[in-house]
């Protein structure tokens, strides 16, 4: 008898919500929710719709400093691990994807909230792993310099080791319910994480048993060496920001090939690059709208954004002038995969400041396409099926509209042309994903 053949490997999709939008001008036009931005039922009705399109999840991206500048955008909101809490109650299939820093907080804090989360939603929970970019971050936690970029991650590493202690320190089977002997748990089931590190020292267990994933699904989005690195050892999906094909498959096969030194296989890591597609009826509509958004952009906005991404500080210098002489990338101790792309988007296309700050409008250096909805599926689909993406982290320039076009638009055309699904067959993100629930360390040592 002949073994089945294996299913097709098709898209994952996360919409990456954000505010207004994620253009930086999305909050001047007309389609957009400014207003809404601390209003719940509008986060809600986003994530709906998002699960509409039996997308695998949606994400929140968050720092611990305001962002940019107030006066220009549409700035500030929730904090995404409360925000996601409340969306679990309305949605049931969607996967549910928080950032939280390791720089700034604690494991055991942290450990508790996502295993929470994620009985909460019943297995939703995702945690986007950062270690924090600036120095504004740093000094809202009584630090008046960042930690350097490779120490940062050294700390990372140990974070997540003592939270992947805590998370396995109650067995699933470890609640007994036995109420007529009057026990609640088996205590030979409960471990201590008993982690005495250079940055952490954790007792444990953890005060919330095990959850319905037993980990929340790992996500990473450094692209620097250090960040491939970190990506390959624990992640098991990235979000990440090429500029053309030939990059995508470049980061693709790179961050692949690292995999087997960690004991892991490729199918263990899901590669999403972000994308924000302008769609119109016609590709003509398609552009309008990307210039539309683009008048609508206020200069000292994006010049600050882009010094922040820079490390260099640009106010005052001409619109029409070139980037100034930048630091090495070595130097820069901020996100150093923005700061290589944007150089390179800048040099390679010999664009001024007041070109680079369009093009980097709506996406931030995540790729930008303008075009008909059959166009935008023909993009995901050639990157999908040329080596350079698992799937993507989708950006609607503007919110609601752009998410609910998406929806109605594209998904459709990539599901007629079998690429992705037309229901969920899992309650999991894990299962969204097609990944596994982690074993329990100490219930295999057990066996």
């Amino acid at each position: 008898m002949t073994a089945p053949a294996p299913a097709p490997r098709t898209l994952h999709l996360n919409a990456f919500l954000m505010n207004a939008g994620h253009h930086d001008a999305a909050w001047r036009h007309p389609a957009s929710s400014p207003e809404r931005v601390t209003d719940l039922k509008y986060f809600q009705e986003l994530a709906r719709t998002a699960e509409r399109g039996r997308l695998d999840s949606i994400f929140f991206a968050d720092g611990l400093a305001l962002w940019g500048k107030a006066r220009y955008n549409a700035l500030g909101g929730f904090e995404p691990l409360t925000l996601l809490s409340a969306i679990a109650a309305v949605t049931e299939h969607i996967g549910l994807i928080a950032t939280v820093s390791t720089t700034f907080n604690e494991p055991f804090n942290l450990a508790r909230k996502f295993a929470s989360l994620d009985h909460i939603s019943g297995g939703r929970a995702g945690w986007n792993i950062v270690t924090s970019g600036t120095l504004d971050e740093a000094r809202n936690f009584n630090r008046d310099e960042h930690l350097e970029h490779g120490l940062r991650y050294d700390r990372a590493r140990e974070f997540l080791d003592v939270a992947t202690k805590l998370w396995d320190s109650w067995e699933d089977d470890a609640i007994v319910l036995d109420k007529e002997a009057g026990i609640y748990a088996d205590t030979d089931k409960l471990h201590p994480a008993a982690h005495r590190g250079e940055y952490f020292g954790v007792a444990g267990p953890l005060n919330v048993p095990r959850s319905p994933q037993g980990h929340p699904l790992l996500v990473q989005a450094g692209s620097s060496e250090s960040g491939k690195e970190f990506a390959a050892q624990y992640a098991e999906a990235v979000f990440t920001a090429q500029q053309t094909l030939a990059d995508g498959q470049t980061f693709y096969k790179d961050l692949k090939s690292r995999l087997a030194r960690y004991g892991r296989a490729e199918s263990d890591l899901l590669v999403l690059p972000g994308i924000a597609p302008v769609i119109g009826s016609t590709e003509a509509e398609a552009k309008a709208l990307e210039r539309e958004l683009t008048d609508l952009q206020v200069p000292e906005y994006g010049l600050a954004q882009l010094s922040g991404m820079l490390g260099v500080d640009l106010t005052g210098l001409p619109l029409d002038g070139p980037l100034p002489d930048l630091p090495e990338e070595r130097d820069i101790n901020g996100n150093k995969s923005r700061f290589t792309l944007v150089a390179e988007l800048a040099r390679r296309d010999g664009l001024n400041l007041r070109e680079l700050i369009a093009r980097l409008g709506a996406g931030r250096g995540h790729r930008v396409f303008a075009g008909t909805p059959e166009q935008i599926a023909d993009q995901l689909e050639e990157w999908f099926t040329r080596g350079a993406a698992d799937g993507f982290n989708i950006m609607a320039p503007v919110l609601p509209t752009g998410l609910t076009d998406f929806v109605d638009q594209v998904v459709p055309i990539l599901q007629s042309r079998g690429l992705f699904r037309t229901e969920y067959t899992g309650r999991t993100l894990r299962e969204n994903y097609g990944l596994p629930r982690p074993a329990n360390r100490y219930a295999t040592a057990a066996s």
